[in-house]
């Protein structure tokens, strides 16, 4: 099927090495472009080059965001560090023009394999959260309406959040540092390796239930890809636990249909901006 996302996330190759996209406005928050979805656009062209390898799924993905993203052109380079009989390590980088110069927007280091070829057993994982029943939850595209002006992405989500957790929306933030709920995507595409890439920083982020609402930089994001994912709601859940300095890190944790932890994540982010 055509799906949303897979058109959003498209890299045709442009030369040896280098993948052109096309980076949909529809995926825009704050102050720039959703930093998952780059991830995602990356993630492709990744598996993309590693194609004929055999080693076509993220293991681990470390990404630096150096300068806001917009949406339009751009361009992904990838360079081979290190291709082995189970992994491959990449480097990558993003690009765009502005002003007449090549700027370099997000530079990745990342691990990638067959998850196919990864033994099933899972010795020990993190317990998913206990959350309402899928139509007891609140649906994000229902956000308020400076909200969603702020992150245009929220529609291309079917986000169905814990009650508990959605007390910003009133003026009523929790302080417990944490965002929960059901994850699919709006037009129903499953989950696969490279989408998880995105739903990692999919949430809104978890300082809006510290009262702190607005856009929150992402400064570095690195994510493990643990299993592909089974088809279904996942449960994603983000918290933070330090805040200082004008930094705070925001930690994921993604389980599919099955229970399974399929990706978690950690993030560290600038303090939104005090209006």
């Amino acid at each position: 099927m055509d799906y949303e996302f897979d058109r959003a996330i498209a890299v045709p190759p442009s030369a040896p090495g280098e993948y052109a996209a096309m980076l949909d406005p529809g995926w825009v928050v704050g102050g720039g472009v959703n930093g998952g979805y780059l991830l995602a656009v990356i993630g492709n062209a990744i598996r993309a080059e590693l194609a004929e390898s055999g080693q076509p799924d993220p293991v681990s993905v470390s990404a630096y965001y150096l300068t806001p993203t917009v949406p339009g052109p751009a361009v992904v380079r990838v360079r081979r560090v290190r291709t082995g009989g189970q992994r491959a390590t990449v480097a990558a980088s993003l690009v765009q023009q502005q002003d007449g110069e090549e700027v370099e927007r997000i530079t990745v280091l990342a691990v990638y394999g067959d998850l196919d070829r990864t033994p099933d057993e899972v010795q020990r994982q993190v317990t998913p959260p206990d959350l309402p029943p899928v139509e007891e939850c609140i649906e994000a595209r229902h956000a308020p309406e400076e909200v969603r002006r702020m992150a245009p992405l929220l529609e291309r989500f079917g986000t169905r959040l814990d009650p508990a957790c959605v007390g910003w929306a009133v003026g009523k933030p929790s302080g417990a540092g944490v965002i929960q709920g059901w994850f699919k995507l709006a037009d129903d595409r499953p989950l696969d390796p490279i989408a998880l890439l995105m739903v990692v920083d999919a949430l809104p982020p978890v300082t809006f239930d510290l009262g702190l609402p607005g856009w929150a930089p992402t400064l570095e994001l690195t994510a493990h890809v643990r299993a592909r994912p089974a088809a279904g709601w996942a449960v994603v859940r983000h918290a933070t636990r330090t805040i200082s300095g004008g930094y705070f890190e925001e930690d994921c944790e993604v389980w599919d249909s099955a229970g399974r932890l399929v990706v978690q994540s950690r993030q560290l982010a600038l303090l939104p901006r005090s209006t």
